[in-house]
């Protein structure tokens, strides 16, 4: 991963323990006005504060969707997105999606293209924890295979949006996955084409 001046003040060196991941605060309108440690962050009732949410599609436009891996302490075990996660700050959300999109998956998406924000707040019953957050939504296309860093990714699939009505109906996702999933459709729309059927 190249060494940027966002990711070497999050990253460890010399084998001392890393620093506080940090977050970007925002206002309402998307607007930097802070910063927050990321637990803190997302303590009851939460902090407003920026992330991205990328949906990655093959060519034959199924969604590739990933189960979060156990170990985590935010919503483990249930079914997302392709990639989420938060900006450092002073790291554009475009530039965020592409480094953990590949930190998790192992994979650089062959095309990925704004989807616009949305903006909400989505506690979390299970931990306790809250997702206040400004999220600027990604699409694109994954064209190499996955190779998943178990520590942040159980297991990963390939779904129709038939497919994923299946599973959304039986298993448990994250509680921000069709918030964001609908925020996205008209770029994933225009990506997938009308046959895919999202």
């Amino acid at each position: 991963m190249p060494i940027t001046s966002a990711t070497a003040a999050n990253s460890a060196s010399n084998g001392t323990a890393a620093a506080p991941i940090m977050l970007e605060l925002v206002d309402e309108a998307g607007n930097t006005i802070g910063t927050a440690e990321k637990l803190a962050a997302h303590q009851a009732p939460g902090q407003l504060h920026r992330a991205f949410s990328v949906f990655l599609f093959d060519e034959s436009g199924r969604l590739l969707l990933q189960q979060r891996a156990l170990g985590k302490y935010h919503s483990p075990g249930v079914w997302s997105n392709t990639c989420c996660g938060h900006p450092y700050p002073g790291e554009s959300p475009f530039a965020a999606a592409a480094r953990r999109t590949y930190e998790e998956l192992g994979l650089s998406p062959s095309l990925l293209a704004e989807a616009g924000t949305v903006r909400y707040n989505h506690p979390d019953p299970a931990s306790g924890l809250v997702e206040q957050e400004y999220n600027h939504l990604f699409v694109g296309l994954a064209q190499a295979p996955v190779q998943p860093d178990p520590e942040e990714i159980a297991d990963t699939v390939y779904v129709t949006a038939q497919e994923l009505a299946k599973r959304h109906a039986a298993d448990p996702f994250s509680a921000w996955f069709m918030t964001v999933l609908d925020a996205a459709r008209p770029a994933i729309r225009e990506l997938t084409g009308d046959a895919a059927g999202w």
